[in-house]
């Protein structure tokens, strides 16, 4: 078995050495008039991505801001592509938890837009999307609704999880652009990486939050 994985890396280092090799011999081919072209290109690819980025300010993105009510939740989601909203309620501790991590993540990830709304002030809303536990993130892509991060089971099922470990479980929503290992999540406090998704709520795209509560007392 040692010698046939041996092997494989050993045929996979190869293949990528040929592949640089390659790049390195078509980039010394270049002429003047492939360089510009590729200098035009990337120029454009800049211009693109800096008016990308200003759209998405434009649009509320980069910061973590609160909803007043159902009109401007909608309003909100038409706008973005991407949309993430919290939904808290002031007498619950853990949404101040969430809070903090939106906070971060919000001018991290300009492609997605990060809010939140007070659950008490929106019955039909909650009632709507089938949000039982408090906290509950509410996932939209392209102006529907796509997944629920449901009080923290998601998240490694403790309050001192790290802000990586949500910007994992959002990148498994695909909402996020997500550079890291989306197959394994982040370590817990006092703990080594995780090898597997075991012990986590698989992802699944779902149309109510409706779950098992983290807290009965996040309940409603």
């Amino acid at each position: 078995m040692e010698n046939v994985l041996e092997k494989q890396m050993l045929q996979a280092t190869v293949a990528m050495e040929d592949q640089i090799d390659a790049e390195i011999q078509r980039l010394d081919n270049l002429d003047d008039d492939d360089l510009e072209k590729l200098r035009q290109k990337r120029l454009d690819s800049m211009k693109q991505a800096q008016k990308q980025k200003q759209e998405w300010l434009a649009a509320g993105h980069g910061k973590y801001f609160e909803v007043a009510d159902e009109k401007q939740f909608f309003e909100e989601c038409k706008k973005s592509k991407n949309v993430v909203c919290h939904f808290y309620r002031d007498s619950t501790f853990r949404c101040k938890i969430v809070d903090k991590h939106m906070e971060i993540l919000a001018p991290k990830h300009l492609e997605t837009k990060f809010m939140k709304i007070n659950a008490e002030k929106c019955k039909f809303l909650t009632e709507r999307l089938k949000i039982k536990v408090i906290p509950t993130l509410c996932i939209a892509k392209d102006g529907k609704t796509a997944d629920y991060i449901v009080g923290f089971d998601d998240l490694g099922g403790t309050d001192e999880f790290p802000t990586e470990m949500l910007e994992w479980r959002l990148g498994r929503s695909g909402c996020i652009n997500y550079q890291g290992d989306l197959l394994h999540p982040p370590a817990l406090p006092g703990q080594k990486k995780d090898t597997s998704v075991l012990g986590f709520a698989k992802k699944k795209t779902i149309r109510g939050g409706g779950g098992d509560s983290s807290s009965d007392e996040d309940d409603w």
